[in-house]
Formats: structure tokens, C-alpha cells, sequence
């Protein structure tokens, strides 16, 4: 998604028809994305609801029964998110150990040509964050993260790649991510890591959660 929103008010559209979502104004940051996790909370307990997932400024609504008239639900979502209301999460930190560039990390070059910057700053610059995990997505385990250094931001690829592998370490725009199992991706590859995002056998099977923190630890860096 476009993190620099294009509406000064938030926005209400309907998905399919028992589902509408909620998108939040303004730039994502931590304190926006508090926000949506506390109006999470407050929809939980409107009438016929039967899920609310937080994405990365917005908010899906999943109810049994479409609300008869979702223009006042919009206005009383519209009254709570100008409340100003923010949860704190405390989740865990996670260190993981990523190989930048290489053959699984085929576009660390590219990312430097574009930012201006060598190598090593790249990567010195996309493991020096403390990146809060924002919600989850995508696919199974794959974590949207905040707080990338601005100077790295890289546009997605014009042509995107049909699989990279689980673990691979992309950018795209100004987020980064980690891929948490193989599949196709318009981001730019930098590195990779052995970390376990996903286990279906496990309970709960998704590793990180919301409000968990992820750190990038640089092992290796091959331009």
C-alpha cells in the first residue's frame, strides 16, 4: 500500500457483503497504528460483528449481518477515532541473523544505486531499527513492520519476480519485510534469513504477533 495516504478524513468502503473496511488518514506510524488497534477494541463489541482485523492503517469489519445502514456506523466509527484512543502492545523483541546480498539477496545493488548509498550503508542502515511488527498479512506468518530508515526506500519492481523463498529479506516503497514462505514478489530482495515465521503444527502457528519488535542482525554481505 501507498503509505503516504491521499484523504485527510478517514474512509469507509464495503468488501463483498458482510465485510467493510476502515482506512485511517495520514502516513503510517506508531502512534497511528495504535489507533487502530484501540478501535479494533471498540469494534468488538458492536452488534453482529464476528471479526475485526487490523491491517496497516485500516481495519477490517467481518459481521454475520451487514449493519442496515453502514453510514451510521461510520459516523460512530468516525466519533470513536477522533477520540484519539491508542493501545499499547508489549510483545517480544526477535533478533534475526540475515545474509544481505548474494544470490538470495539478488537486488541489494539496485537498492544502493537507487538510495545513493554504498553498500555497507544500506545494510547498516536496514539493520540498525527496532522494527515494530504492525500487524500481519499477506500470507501465513508475514509481518508488516514500521520504522524503516526513510533513506532506503526503494520503488517496488516494474516487472515483479514469480517466486523468491521463504525468508528472503524485501523493500518496497518504505516498508520491509520477510517473506515467510515462498511465493511470487514485486519487492526488491536484499538478503535472507533461516527464521521460522509459520508452523502449521505449532499452537499458535504464526511466530510474531502484533506489537512484537524484529531486529536485523547482519552475518554476512556479499555485493
Amino acid at each position: 500500500m501507498d503509505l503516504a495516504q491521499q484523504w485527510d478524513t478517514p474512509q469507509l468502503s464495503l468488501l463483498g457483503t458482510r465485510a467493510l473496511l476502515f482506512e485511517a488518514p495520514g502516513p503510517l506510524g506508531l502512534e497511528n497504528q495504535q489507533r487502530i488497534w484501540a478501535l479494533a477494541d471498540y469494534a468488538n463489541g458492536l452488534p453482529e460483528l464476528a471479526e475485526s482485523v487490523p491491517g496497516m492503517n485500516n481495519l477490517m469489519l467481518v459481521f454475520t449481518t451487514l449493519p442496515a445502514e453502514p453510514e451510521q456506523l461510520f459516523r460512530q466509527l468516525l466519533v470513536q477515532w477522533a477520540r484519539d484512543e491508542r493501545k499499547t502492545l508489549q510483545g517480544k523483541t526477535v533478533e534475526l541473523s540475515v545474509f544481505y546480498g548474494g544470490e538470495l539477496g539478488p537486488h541489494l545493488l539496485d537498492v544502493a544505486e537507487h538510495s545513493g548509498l554504498s553498500v555497507s550503508d544500506v545494510v547498516a542502515c536496514h539493520s540498525a531499527p527496532l522494527y515494530p511488527v504492525y500487524a500481519l498479512g499477506s500470507h501465513p506468518g508475514y509481518c508488516y513492520l514500521g520504522n524503516m530508515d526513510p533513506r532506503i526506500a526503494t520503488p517496488r519492481r516494474q516487472t515483479p519476480l514469480m517466486s523468491i523463498p521463504g525468508g528472503a529479506v524485501s523493500i518496497g516503497g518504505l516498508q520491509t519485510g520477510v517473506s515467510a514462505s515462498a511465493g511470487p514478489s514485486g519487492w526488491n530482495t536484499i538478503g535472507h534469513t533461516d527464521f521460522i515465521f509459520f508452523d502449521a503444527g505449532a499452537r499458535p502457528p504464526v511466530t510474531l504477533l502484533p506489537g512484537d519488535n524484529v531486529v536485523f542482525k547482519a552475518v554476512g554481505v556479499r555485493a
